[in-house]
């Protein structure tokens, strides 16, 4: 099963700082100079170590999503709509996946 140690209740990273680092991720891709060190200073509070880290957890959890360790949530479908529901995060996992 995942580590979960992206959202773990004993992170020292809040739910802001997880948002920004989803974000700074999809601004500074693998070409970026400094790449670390720009995340780093997007998200606050951190440091490229920490960054670099975290980068490595999230790669081992979608590795865990992708080969099954971690069942998949029943999604809701909308009235009307075939298309099932997925939330942003999940669209910029299967995106950084895609890069």
């Amino acid at each position: 099963m995942a580590s979960n140690t992206l959202s773990s209740p004993n992170s020292r990273w809040t739910t802001k700082q997880n948002k920004l680092f989803e974000n700074a991720l999809a601004i500074y891709d693998e070409e970026t100079t400094d790449r670390w060190h720009k995340i780093a200073m997007f998200v606050g509070g951190t440091n490229e170590v920490e960054i670099k880290r975290r980068y490595e957890m999230l790669l081992e959890d979608i590795k865990d999503i992708e080969s099954g360790k971690v069942p998949l949530p029943a999604y809701k479908r909308n009235a009307g709509c075939s298309r099932v529901n997925i939330s942003n995060a999940e669209q910029r996992l299967r995106d950084l996946k895609l890069n």
